[in-house]
């Protein structure tokens, strides 16, 4: 009984939120606006669950900008974050890569300052992360057409300006 009651308790304070497993197009839509609205909302299997608690309590400096969020926002968020982080729902070959590289003692909080997103981009030329259209690493949409789908599939990227990536 008491299971069930913690189960009901939960579904309640998180109506909506992934639960067993199951996405609901509801939190998505809150992570998409609310994180979206500055960079790409990036998928939550980039990074373990630690990483996205600890960045989720620091918003008021989310990278030198206050993103702070109302307490309901804040908790669906980190609900939906920490449900689908790479350390426990890794759905792709480069998720599970990029999850099995981050070590247990590590908190990362940016991506593409993780071991395997470095390996992946390490023979980028300079001139092609410095342009304006890309500005930075953190930019995946500019290079990687179907990153917003989650797919990172190097014949998918076409680096503006220079056109397709040829490893």
């Amino acid at each position: 009984m008491k299971k069930y009651l913690i189960i009901a308790t939960v579904a309640t304070l998180f109506s909506g939120v992934t639960l067993f497993g199951v996405e609901s197009k509801t939190v998505e839509k809150v992570y998409q606006k609310e994180c979206g609205s500055c960079h790409m909302a990036y998928q939550p299997q980039f990074l373990p669950q630690r990483s996205w608690s600890k960045m989720m309590k620091k918003l008021d400096n989310h990278f030198d900008v206050d993103a702070s969020l109302d307490a309901n926002d804040n908790k669906t968020i980190l609900v939906y974050l920490t449900s689908n982080a790479g350390d426990v729902k890794a759905s792709t070959k480069h998720f599970s890569k990029m999850s099995n590289s981050i070590t247990s003692n590590e908190t990362p909080l940016r991506i593409s300052q993780t071991p395997y997103f470095l390996r992946e981009h390490r023979g980028i030329p300079k001139r092609f992360i410095e342009q304006k259209e890309v500005k930075s690493l953190a930019n995946c949409t500019a290079c990687h057409t179907t990153a917003n789908q989650g797919s990172y599939s190097e014949r998918a990227i076409k680096i503006p300006n220079y056109g397709r990536w040829e490893d």
